[in-house]
């Protein structure tokens, strides 16, 4: 048995394979994770049931692992305040680089080559994806 915050086998075998650069997305329950990320992404599948396991204890268990060089979110309707924003924010180092992508533009970069990790949640809270960059060992 590890001693890790993560015991998930698939997923902590996965982020050993994350170099630096490499992107990892946390996917809330809306998110179409297969047809909207890169085709060599391994998929992890955490979404038991809508509310379960949600977004911000995923980055929080990952925050024990892996160092974030920098965040993408999805740009919201003008008149749609996502408080998930600012838990990330939050929880994230203030050295993170945060920017906003179009929704087009965000799906493009999750079906890049540098995305290998896609996180399923059960995060029912609308526009709560996030795609992080893996940072260098500190």
């Amino acid at each position: 048995m590890i001693k890790s915050k993560i015991i998930h086998p698939e997923l902590i075998s996965t982020l050993a394979k994350c170099g630096h650069k490499t992107k990892i997305l946390i996917a809330d329950s809306n998110y179409s994770f297969v047809t909207n990320s890169s085709p060599k992404a391994i998929i992890i599948y955490l979404n038991l049931s809508p509310g379960m396991i949600n977004a911000t204890d995923i980055l929080d268990a990952l925050l024990t692992e892996i160092n974030v060089e920098s965040a993408i979110l999805m740009d919201t309707p003008a008149d749609f305040n996502p408080e998930i924003y600012q838990e990330y924010k939050d929880r994230l180092s203030l050295e993170v680089e945060f920017t906003s992508l179009d929704r087009y533009a965000f799906y493009n970069t999750a079906k890049s080559d540098d995305l290998l990790l896609v996180i399923a949640s059960g995060e029912k809270r609308r526009f709560a994806n996030i795609i992080l960059t893996v940072g260098a060992i500190k």
